[in-house]
């Protein structure tokens, strides 16, 4: 596991000055697929990194990358939120860079994933038409306008619970959308479960804690396993083309 400085082919696309992620390596010799993380509105931070060392340990070098390289959160929250409603911007140029510098990797076999979680979730989703071989949405928030958001987009698995209030529909939503285009995809609402439920601790300032319980957004050790079962499913499928 190795902290990786991607500022210079970050710098030439035209993104984060001093774009930075982090690697999971998985054990062996490799070539591995790959797999690019996408961290929650808290950052890159110790629960999305051992989100990374567990997709490593199923068999994906895995790059979280970190959208507020350059600033902290407190800086780039504001900027990375206006690209996803967006659908463009410096935030979406950084996953494409991690995207390719993961592909031109020689760990990597070319076959490149995306997941994401809360805020990154979404991300997952409008980057899923973006070159991906396969996108793990996990309680993403979803587009305005859905199905041409989603026009072209790799194969899809999402995860989302009945308890989020802050996302109720969502899983219909886009389940309805996804079969209109035509596009693979595994939508599951688990009932349960609420925002961040695979999380394995609680996340976020310490103050805030007992309005995000009130709001569903807690951890789900009932339920998040069989999330986890269902990405690596998918990404097995697609990515190292079993079934």
């Amino acid at each position: 596991m190795a902290h990786v400085d991607l500022s210079t082919e970050s710098v030439a696309a035209g993104g984060s000055r001093t774009l930075k992620g982090y690697l999971a390596e998985p054990a062996g010799e490799g070539p591995f697929p790959g797999v690019v993380l996408v961290h929650e509105a808290f950052g890159l931070d110790d629960v999305m990194r051992r989100h990374a060392d567990r997709l490593a340990e199923a068999g994906y070098l895995t790059l979280a990358v970190d959208l507020y390289s350059d600033g902290g959160a407190r800086r780039c929250l504001v900027a990375t939120m206006r690209s996803l409603m967006s659908g463009a911007g410096r935030a979406f140029t950084d996953l494409s860079t991690a995207r390719s510098w993961l592909r031109s990797d020689p760990r990597c076999t070319g076959k490149v994933g995306v997941i994401g979680f809360c805020m990154g979730g979404a991300f997952a989703l409008l980057a899923a038409n973006d070159d991906f071989d396969a996108a793990s949405v996990n309680y993403g928030q979803l587009p305005r306008d859905l199905e041409h958001a989603l026009e072209g987009a790799c194969p899809v698995v999402a995860n989302y619970g009945a308890k989020d209030r802050t996302l109720r529909g969502a899983a219909t939503k886009l389940e309805a959308a996804l079969t209109n285009l035509g596009i693979e995809h595994d939508i599951k609402e688990f009932p349960t479960a609420g925002h961040a439920f695979m999380n394995d601790v609680p996340v976020g300032p310490r103050p805030l804690r007992p309005l995000m319980r009130v709001m569903g957004i807690k951890p789900d050790p009932a339920a998040a396993p069989e999330a986890w079962q269902r990405i690596e499913e998918h990404f097995e499928k697609h990515l190292k083309g079993t079934s």
